[in-house]
This record gives structure tokens, C-alpha cells and sequence, in this order.
């Protein structure tokens, strides 16, 4: 699929982007396991999701690295992924899950503003039979808005977790 070279250095600067800020996240949950040891069942709540989120972004961005892609191919993968991730980010969002967010805009972090980057990456998928470099255009703003996302929560969890002293608790 001609229309994926094309993109092939956006996908390796999301891919080098998404991997690099994963395994900070594990710095960050290392620092959180070790300040918040009252706290502990909060952590996955929002630690979780971002991670997943990160992952999203370096599994889907490499997929879409491998040489010989034919249209239907990539068009299965990204709208693989952008189900899967529907149906996680919609658990979240509906609290099928068990997760009790407590604000508002933990809401629209982790559960509403993923669940539309992932409905990009199914309509660009989609759209990516017919149009391929319009789709592949939605699927592109689909994986920035996860980083997005991904990055602002990694920020709020961060902040939570070093305003804190060690051992005291805290909302995330």
C-alpha cells in the first residue's frame, strides 16, 4: 500500500514517542507505589487506562510499520484496534468496570476523549478503502488525540504523585 510509505515517518516518530513516554510511566508508578502505600487500590484507576492508552499508540503505530501492508490489511488493523479500544474506553466510560472517576474531567480524560480517538481510528479505517489518505489522515489525528490524552494524564498523575509526601493519600 503505497499510501503507508507515506506516513511511515509519522508513524516511527508516534511509535519512538508512545514507547519513550510508557516506560516513564513505569518510573512514575514505581514512584506512586512507594509514596501512596494507604492508597494502593486508587493507583490502577488512573495508571491503568494511560498506560493502555500509551501502549495503543506504539502497538498500532508499529503495525502499521510492517512492509507489504495491502489496504485491507491495514484497514483490519486499525480498525481492530480502534474496536478493542471502544469497547475499554466504553467500560470506563459506562463504569461496567468498577471504576468510580472522581471528577468530571478525570471522566472526559480517561473515558470520553479516548473513546472519540478510538472512534477515529475505526472511521479512518474505514474510510482508509475508500480514501485512503483521508483515513489514513483521521487515523493520524486518532493516534495524536491518544497521546494527547495519554500525556495529559500521565501529567495529572505525576503532579499527584510528587505533591504528596510519602504515605499520605490523595484523589489519584
Amino acid at each position: 500500500m503505497n499510501e503507508l510509505e507515506r506516513w511511515a515517518n509519522f508513524y516511527l516518530l508516534m511509535s519512538a514517542a508512545a514507547a519513550t513516554l510508557l516506560g516513564l510511566m513505569f518510573v512514575v508508578i514505581t514512584l506512586a507505589a512507594e509514596r501512596r502505600r494507604g492508597d494502593a487500590a486508587q493507583i490502577p484507576i488512573y495508571l491503568t487506562p494511560t498506560v493502555i492508552y500509551f501502549a495503543s499508540v506504539l502497538f498500532l503505530t508499529a503495525l502499521l510499520t510492517f512492509p507489504n501492508h495491502t489496504r485491507l490489511t491495514a484497514t483490519l488493523c486499525i480498525c481492530l484496534e480502534g474496536v478493542i479500544g471502544l469497547v475499554y474506553s466504553g467500560t470506563s466510560l459506562l463504569g461496567g468496570d468498577k471504576k468510580s472517576f472522581n471528577e468530571r474531567s478525570d471522566r472526559l480524560a480517561y473515558a470520553i476523549f479516548p473513546s472519540a480517538a478510538y472512534g477515529l481510528l475505526v472511521l479512518g479505517g474505514v474510510l482508509s478503502l475508500l480514501a485512503p489518505q483521508r483515513g489514513l489522515t483521521l487515523v493520524a489525528a486518532g493516534i495524536l488525540s491518544l497521546l494527547a490524552v495519554s500525556i495529559r494524564n500521565s501529567w495529572s498523575i505525576a503532579i499527584d504523585v510528587v505533591s504528596i509526601s510519602p504515605g499520605r493519600e490523595n484523589s489519584k
